[in-house]
């Protein structure tokens, strides 16, 4: 049962980053710009996101196991029709119903976990291994995406799932356990309001700097952002059986474990999605090449994950979360130092360092959640963690896209004036992206090629500055590590218990008092 449920969660989350490396091959093939490989990976991303909370809430009426089933079959069934597409519309489509799929079969993997392994150590030990395969899966994406996109196309990809998917359903039927469904209400009015807002938010992002801030279209979108996202926060609060439990983040622990989750995913997916572009259509790697050379930070998430589950389990987790965001964003910030010429052996100690720190912040996340949420509401709190880490990941990709669609603008606009260009082509070729400069004369390839650079160089260094102040808000958050352990009836048992500890103590010196007289 680990096995299968370790196995779906790799393919989901290998999903989220092997496409990565066959952005540059789709851009090509199917004439996409910059904007639209963005939402390429941002379709799977952004409903994964928004539909996290509900596939947690389905599982809990309807039944993890049933979920998690159908889950996996839309998963599977969205695979085949992405490496089917012949436009980037239809494959941003298949990318969604992806997203889908992965939203309903998440929460239930983590939260089967949860009840199927009673005992404190062996969940410790059965979310661990859950947590360094899911990492694992990201860390591998990247290395795998190169070689099978150079020897079978950009479709092959997607036609892996596709296999492992449909053995994963056989096998699932077969060894999973069902529990008993727990009566609740779906939150349609908070559903409602986080897509609508979620979705507003990266689509004026995403599309910002190509149509420009001041745009009518980007504009509205960001007023709807601004509108429903505080609306969705204030329906959850006054809902009575809410899809987001806001009392999770009374507790500092759960807050900053969700904080490490968030902020992992804003920097390093942010990071993960433009690397490609500079190896593949900047420095002229092939995909395979680009592929390889990630796997340093493969081998330290390997390394990393058992080693953050064993200073978990001794030392708490401020340790290991403060760890991994700090060597993640001294990582990005040392990888802003290098440009097109640099050699591989000067930077590669990078890699080390954010595959040590992505290793390090995903399993403390994974354990802190589940064995401080009551079992009843390990649904909720898995989608919960998870929703925050993917949109972190969304959010990731559309700021620091935004940040470098900005920048590269400008600076292509300033670079074309001094070469005596129309200022109009600057944005047309910010647009475009750096592959559509094979056919431009070498000076201005060359002024595309430094702008980019230049451009990623700014969003790296504040993907970097973001990750350290995430690292100094968790030092803050978790200085104290002993905490409380929410119930569906309260906000904490843990203050329920010393309570109860308080009223035994009196009763105990009353029964004493009693026995003396």
């Amino acid at each position: 049962m680990l096995a299968t449920l370790c196995a779906t969660m790799f393919m989901a989350m290998l999903d989220n980053v092997i496409v990565n490396n066959a952005l540059p091959r789709i851009g090509q093939q199917l004439h996409s710009g910059v904007s639209g490989l963005q939402w390429v990976v941002e379709g799977y991303s952004l409903v994964y996101a928004a539909l996290l909370l509900t596939g947690g809430t389905l599982g809990d009426r309807y039944g993890r196991r049933r979920i998690f089933l159908t889950g996996l079959a839309v998963f599977t069934a969205g695979s085949a029709a992405a490496a089917l597409s012949g436009s980037t519309g239809t494959l941003i489509a298949a990318r969604m119903v992806q997203g889908l799929g992965a939203a309903l079969l998440t929460p239930g993997s983590l939260a089967i976990l949860r009840h199927v392994f009673t005992d404190e150590k062996e969940r410790a030990r059965a979310v661990g291994l859950w947590s360094g395969v899911s990492a694992l899966g990201l860390a591998v994406g990247p290395v795998l995406g190169g070689p099978v996109v150079d020897a079978f196309g950009w479709a092959a990809v997607f036609w892996i799932n596709v296999p492992i998917g449909a053995a994963g359903l056989l096998l699932a039927a077969r060894v999973l356990p069902e529990f008993a469904a727990r009566t609740r209400r779906l939150d349609l009015p908070g559903q409602a309001l986080s897509a609508l807002g979620f979705g507003a938010l990266v689509y004026a992002l995403i599309e910002g700097p190509a149509q420009g801030w001041t745009d009518t279209r980007v504009l509205a979108l960001a007023a709807v952002a601004m509108l429903a996202l505080p609306a969705f926060v204030l329906v959850e609060a006054r809902s009575a059986d809410p899809m987001l439990d806001l009392r999770f983040f009374r507790d500092r622990v759960l807050t900053g474990a969700a904080v490490s989750g968030f902020m992992t995913s804003f920097g390093m997916f942010g990071a993960a999605f433009f690397l490609p572009l500079l190896m593949q259509d900047v420095m002229g790697w092939s995909p395979s090449d680009a592929g390889l050379a990630g796997l340093p930070m493969t081998a330290m998430i390997v390394v990393a994950a058992p080693l953050s589950s064993a200073l978990t389990s001794r030392h708490g987790p401020r340790l290991p979360l403060v760890t991994g965001l700090a060597l993640c964003a001294a990582g990005l910030g040392a990888l802003s130092l290098h440009g097109a010429h640099a050699h591989y052996a000067q930077y590669v100690w990078v890699l080390l360092a954010m595959g040590l720190g992505m290793g390090m912040t995903f399993t403390p996340v994974s354990i802190t959640v589940m064995q401080r949420v009551d079992p009843a509401r390990a649904g909720m709190a898995s989608a919960t963690l998870n929703t925050l880490r993917e949109i972190g990941g969304v959010i990731g990709v559309a700021v620091l896209g935004a940040v470098l669609g900005s920048r590269l603008t400008a600076s292509l606009t300033e670079s074309l004036d001094r070469l005596g260009g129309p200022s109009e082509l600057g944005r047309h070729l910010s647009g475009a992206g750096p592959d559509s400069t094979t056919a431009l004369p070498a000076p201005v390839r060359d002024a595309v090629h430094a702008a980019f650079i230049d451009a990623l160089h700014l969003a790296l260094r504040c993907g970097s500055a973001a990750l350290a102040a995430a690292a100094l808000l968790v030092a803050l958050l978790l200085r104290r590590s002993r905490g409380v352990t929410l119930s569906p009836a309260d906000d904490c048992r843990g203050l329920r218990s010393g309570h109860s500890r308080e009223l035994g103590h009196a009763e105990g010196a009353a029964r004493t008092g009693r026995s003396r007289k």
